[in-house]
């Protein structure tokens, strides 16, 4: 059971490294804002999440400690991260931002 507990948790956080990996080389590399709010809001929320699920099982299969607290921060990243991936992508767009500039000099 402790084998299937390491695997599982190192599992996750790995997964979750990855993920914000990408997220940091997305945002890097990436051309105008829009993408770099969607690998922002999407990729980061997938890290970040599985970081926290490997930290909660972590606490909750070795040290016997169940956490609403982290329970609690999953939920809330959840829920909040995609809003505000969408609002920088609206706040982008209402103030016309370069993407569009570039496009109406090329039409």
């Amino acid at each position: 059971m402790i084998v299937i507990a390491n695997i599982l948790i190192v599992t996750t956080i790995v997964v979750g490294i990855i993920f914000t990996i990408v997220t940091m080389i997305g945002i890097l590399r990436l051309p105008d804002v829009y993408t770099r709010a969607h690998a922002a809001s999407k990729s980061a929320t997938l890290g970040v999440l599985s970081i926290l699920l490997g930290v909660f099982l972590h606490f909750w299969l070795k040290e016997g400690h169940f956490s609403i607290q982290l329970l609690l921060g999953i939920l809330f990243l959840f829920i909040t991260s995609p809003v505000g991936g969408h609002l920088m992508g609206r706040a982008a767009y209402m103030s016309v931002s370069n993407l569009l500039m570039r496009l109406s000099i090329m039409i």
